[in-house]
């Protein structure tokens, strides 16, 4: 055997109980009218991958517990801490008084690529990462009320991807520079 695949209980996973006690990431995301639970789930556990300090749920989200949820999520919806919000736009108005700086992640005249946006947490920067429903994105006046917003880098036909993946695509690059 060449390389030996690890066994599941050889990868030091944690008990979801004990999440909360990892350091805190300085990353929360928001997610604004996703009407899939399947894409909300797997938002979820990409989210407990990462590390990221709190999931909110903001207005057609459905939130746990779902069963359509929990087939994509796999209980990560047991570990990430989430809040349920009728408002993105209060969620993003009480995140700023608590210091955060909001991002979109959207793409719009001034968006910036992902690529040249180098998050900074070593000065103690915390960020909100906000993705927006399926069709019609994040909606204007949360943009509006946002700080900036970030677009990944598209070459193809459809310039869009699933919100799921766009949170791993996202997630990841915020990581690279937190480690």
């Amino acid at each position: 055997m060449k390389d030996r695949k690890l066994l599941n209980i050889e990868l030091s996973r944690i008990e979801p109980s004990e999440y909360s006690k990892l350091p805190d990431s300085g990353i929360i995301v928001t997610l604004d009218n996703i009407r899939s639970a399947h894409n909300i789930g797997s938002v979820f556990r990409t989210c407990d991958a990462f590390k990221v300090d709190k999931i909110y749920l903001c207005g057609i989200c459905q939130t746990p517990p779902s069963a359509e949820m929990h087939k994509s999520a796999l209980g990560a919806e047991d570990s990430v801490p989430w809040e349920y919000s009728d408002s993105t736009l209060d969620t993003v108005a009480e995140l700023h008084r608590q210091g955060y700086t909001v991002i979109s992640i959207e793409q719009t005249i001034n968006s910036m690529p992902l690529n040249e946006f180098v998050p900074n947490f070593k000065d103690g920067n915390k960020y909100v990462l906000i993705f927006g429903n399926e069709v019609e994105g994040v909606s204007q006046d949360v943009v509006d009320a946002s700080d900036l917003t970030l677009e990944i880098p598209q070459f193809g036909a459809k310039h869009s991807l699933n919100i799921s993946v766009a949170a791993g695509v996202i997630l990841w690059h915020f990581t690279l520079n937190r480690i």
